[in-house]
């Protein structure tokens, strides 16, 4: 396995780990003291504010991002692109988003663009980096 696959596995993941964040307020509570209702999941999520609503915004961003992602290392990979610059990008990807991740929930909005704007850039670039 390549390390950019590798980090397709890693990025498939992040979305997880922002909801489990995003979650987190209502573990340990029962549904009817403001515990996590698992009945109605994204009502429940609705209603959350501060850094909370922001992991699961950025969860559903992270699930945005996936597929370009993925359709690019795959697409570099098949155009037999050098490997070490396939790595390179998926490696650049992960590193924006978990930069993204947290610069969303520590609320820094202009930062959060900029870094959201290098990882879709890292996605773009995995279809050019196999091209004759």
């Amino acid at each position: 396995m390549t390390l950019a696959n590798t980090c397709i596995i890693v990025a498939s993941l992040l979305p997880i780990v922002c909801a489990g964040l995003a979650k987190s307020k209502g573990f340990g509570k029962r549904r009817r003291e403001g515990g996590y209702d698992n009945h109605q999941p994204r009502a429940w999520l609705a209603t959350l504010s501060g850094w909370q609503a922001r992991a699961n915004a950025a969860q559903a961003n992270s699930f945005e991002a996936l597929p370009l992602f993925i359709a690019g290392v795959l697409a570099a990979q098949q155009m037999q692109a050098p490997q070490a610059t396939v790595d390179a990008l998926a490696m650049g990807f992960i590193a924006a988003r978990v930069g993204y991740i947290g610069v969303y929930l520590a609320d820094l909005a202009a930062l959060r663009s900029l870094i959201w704007f290098v990882g879709l850039g890292c996605s773009i670039a995995l279809f050019f980096v196999g091209a004759k």
